[in-house]
């Protein structure tokens, strides 16, 4: 069974489908280029020394013997059928929500083939089945007929709802994808809705270019007057035709790749990247010259005002931060929710580590989000049992007792809340009747992954963690009883404090935020990693400065609490982050519908959560770190 899993996962990891697009207009793709949308064919990889391919070599190893890919080598012969698969339809502007191609009246085959699908493929949302147009090899043809039909009345409205809503299809020709909207709507010189026309695209042209026995190339263009009209509630005769050219190019088949991925790297669009470089690097610099001349200044002092003359310090009361040596190192409220959450913000922080290995080395590419996909589940399946260890080990660090309860409560921490928003969001799908709706038996994979893999690591690293019997290091005793806080204003309550040290990372990567939204929730191409990374790096280095910074400010303020409040200053910056989704959706989209709307805010819910998991274990390790330093560069009694 656990083969059975496993391989569809290895699969669509190894043997990833590489497509690129080119998106000349940033809003609307379709607008320069009149579907003239460029397919490029499936590239295998060797991911022999990649990291993914050694984390899951045992796998290898155990379920198959060797892996093959499924697909053709995409070369042909004049006349031999290329396969060509609908995939889906649905409103331009709202990405999550694609329907099933036939799910809209066109003509449909005599014979519906389902093309089997990875488990990332369907996460996406690809329903591929035959598409009813037949484009075999170098074979031309002109106005041929697909079917002739009458559409009835319900038909027709059904078609004028989606062509209003701007409906586009995509298609998949020797795995490579096609584009275009299936219908117009003519609004010129009608100031009033109800005067406005709509029509049906009955007519579309492929455009094809091959080099020897393969394809380079491949657009789809839509006859402007080869039109269907569906402004009136009336049956209709509709004659749906497709043409296919074909031309021969120069563009060796190694290199086609290369005209395409530089879409998201034009220079305008590279100098807007740079700037947010920069951006951030300025942060970066104000911050840690900010550090250099105020805090480390005061460390100096504090440094010699404690560390000289003790017997004079005898006679007068101590102030500051060594006043509370004897509380800095008590335990927190609440450990074992503490410690889970480092667990599973650990987990969070290495899963985001290889998904940049991955990207890096060139796994993932536009319109192969299945990978992505694939990538993640995989990744965080095999990465358990790092939550399990950190979050049982801290534990009992803090002298827990309970560490199976430590252990359950790191596994659903983040998995809980994910499931409970997948719950809901896939029930909505299932009543729109989406492709974003997952198929029993992918639901039965995900928890067959989650029994069968994550689960028993998990426990394999809270066992390993609870033997480790490593202790809590604290330069300091803690005393008995704790020190009563002194009175504080109200800009050094946790809530201030979680809104400024929020504010500096987020307008770090605020940014490069725009981009990552317009690729995850709409149809733009990202595939500038090396730049995120940077971003990430410095959106790391950001948050445990400013996390520290506040820290020393709050211990000095004799508030010794700094446990909860550094973990949460450092996690404020996934709620900044969920405050921008409320901006792009209302600012920067054009998404509507409670099925978009929905998806949009649960799953953004869920990744904001996640930074905030994981950004707040960066500025828990970066305040310890330092408070241990400072604690132990003076005596303490």
């Amino acid at each position: 069974m656990i083969c059975d899993v496993i391989y569809p996962l290895l699969v669509s990891l190894s043997f990833s489908h590489h497509i690129y697009i080119a998106l000349q207009n940033f809003t609307n793709p379709f607008t320069h280029l009149p579907f003239s949308l460029i397919i490029i064919r499936p590239k295998m990889r060797n991911f022999g020394n990649s990291p993914a391919f050694v984390i899951l070599g045992v796998f290898i190893l155990s379920c198959v013997s060797h892996v093959r890919s499924d697909a053709s080598d995409h070369r042909f012969k004049e006349g031999d059928p290329v396969p060509l698969y609908a995939n889906k339809v649905g409103p331009f502007h709202n990405p999550s929500e694609t329907y099933r191609y036939f799910d809209l009246p066109f003509c449909s085959p005599d014979h519906v083939k389902e093309k089997k699908e990875a488990l990332g493929e369907v996460l996406n949302g690809d329903r591929l089945v035959s598409a009813p147009y037949k484009l075999n090899f170098r074979e031309e043809k002109d106005s041929s007929v697909v079917c002739k039909k009458k559409l009835s009345k319900d038909e027709v409205v059904f078609f004028r709802k989606a062509v209003e809503k701007d409906y586009y299809f995509q298609m998949y020709y020797d795995d490579l994808p096609i584009w275009g909207f299936i219908g117009k709507v003519d609004k010129e010189g009608k100031a009033d809705p109800s005067e406005y026309k709509y029509y049906l695209y009955k007519h579309i042209q492929f455009d094809v270019l091959y080099n020897k026995d393969r394809v380079i190339e491949i657009s789809a263009r839509m006859d402007p007057h080869l039109l269907v009209d569906l402004t009136e509630d009336q049956e209709v005769d509709a004659e749906f035709m497709y043409t296919v050219k074909w031309k021969e190019t120069d563009t060796p088949f190694e290199k086609r790749m290369e005209r395409y991925s530089m879409s998201s790297s034009l220079p305008h669009h590279l100098e807007i990247h740079w700037f947010s470089i920069i951006n951030s690097c300025v942060t970066v610099l104000l911050l840690t010259g900010f550090l250099a001349t105020i805090l480390m200044r005061v460390l100096k002092n504090d440094f010699i005002k404690y560390g000289q003359d003790e017997e004079a310090a005898d006679d007068q009361e101590e102030t500051g931060w060594k006043y509370i040596h004897g509380d800095v190192f008590r335990f927190p409220k609440y450990k074992s929710l503490f410690a889970a959450a480092l667990g599973s913000g650990t987990q969070l922080f290495t899963l985001t580590v290889f998904i940049f290995m991955l990207a890096l080395v060139g796994v993932f590419y536009p319109y192969n989000r299945g990978a992505l996909f694939t990538a993640l589940v995989v990744i965080y399946a095999l990465t358990s049992g790092i939550a399990g260890y950190v979050a049982t080990s801290f534990y009992c660090q803090l002298e827990g007792t309970n560490w199976v309860r430590n252990l359950l409560l790191t596994g659903c921490l983040f998995c809980g809340p994910l499931f409970l928003t997948f719950c809901f969001l896939n029930t909505v799908a299932i009543a729109y009747s989406a492709t974003a709706a997952l198929p029993f038996g992918t639901i039965v994979v995900i928890v067959l992954i989650w029994t069968l893999v994550t689960s028993p690591l998990l426990v394999l690293g809270g066992i390993a963690g609870k033997n480790s019997r490593a202790e809590f290091q604290a330069p300091c005793r803690t005393t008995k009883y704790p020190r009563e806080i002194p009175p504080l204003p109200w800009y050094r309550s946790a809530i201030p404090q979680m809104a400024m040290a929020g504010f500096l990372p987020f307008s770090a990567i605020y940014i490069e935020l725009y981009y990552i939204f317009a690729s995850v929730w709409g149809h733009r191409i990202y595939t500038i990693y090396s730049i995120l990374f940077i971003v990430f790096i410095i959106l790391l280095i950001v948050t445990a400065f400013i996390t520290v910074a506040l820290t020393y400010f709050q211990l000095a303020a004799e508030d010794h609490e700094w446990w909860w409040r550094s973990f949460l200053c450092g996690g404020s910056t996934g709620l900044f982050i969920y405050a921008y989704c409320l901006y792009y959706y209302y600012a920067r989209s054009d998404m509507s519908g409670f099925m978009q709307t929905s998806f949009f805010f649960g799953y953004m819910a869920c990744i904001c959560y996640g930074f905030f998991l994981m950004l707040g274990t960066v500025g828990f390790r970066a305040s310890l770190f330092f408070v241990r330093h400072i604690y132990r560069s003076i005596k303490c009694e």
